[in-house]
């Protein structure tokens, strides 16, 4: 009986120690690695995803989404950044919102991120459907062309 129920034991400390799930952390803290011609420390900072434009917008050339209004309901790139078609027709009065508590809330709890509002996309990069056209963001958020020329995030992800 006794090694019956050390056996038991040892099976269920075994499942409870194999079982536990690895999170990754919210947010990586900065890389650090000494360099060896000096020896203090010396601090890498993470790279932005979305590289910000410093060309003039004739010579302007995207291979990434361009983050027009962010989150928080930001302006993040202004209208000399963007080609001068889109930029005349953008109305940032009507598009810089930001999420309500409740929405931000949603999208966290659904997705753990909470993405851009409005994108910037060239031609080369949307996808085209029935539906119109499209561009699918971090392989998650689905965006769709509006008449402004901008990509807006599908509602029915914070609705």
């Amino acid at each position: 009986m006794r090694k019956l129920c050390r056996l038991l034991f040892m099976t269920v400390v075994l499942f409870a120690s194999c079982s536990k799930k690895v999170h990754p952390a919210v947010s990586a803290p900065p890389k650090t690695r000494i360099s060896p011609k000096t020896p203090e420390t010396v601090t890498v900072e993470p790279e932005r995803a979305i590289p910000a434009p410093t060309m003039p917008p004739a010579a302007k050339t995207f291979t990434v989404p361009l983050v027009v209004i962010d989150a928080d309901g930001k302006i993040i790139t202004s209208r000399d950044n963007l080609p001068a078609e889109i930029g005349e027709k953008v109305n940032y009065t009507l598009i810089a919102k930001a999420y309500t508590p409740a929405q931000r809330n949603n999208l966290i709890y659904r997705s753990k991120m909470i993405p851009p509002r409005v994108l910037f996309v060239p031609n080369e990069l949307a996808l085209t459907s029935t539906k119109g056209h499209y561009i699918i963001y971090k392989k998650k958020f689905w965006y769709w062309q509006k008449e402004d020329g901008l990509f807006h995030l599908d509602e029915t992800y914070f609705q």
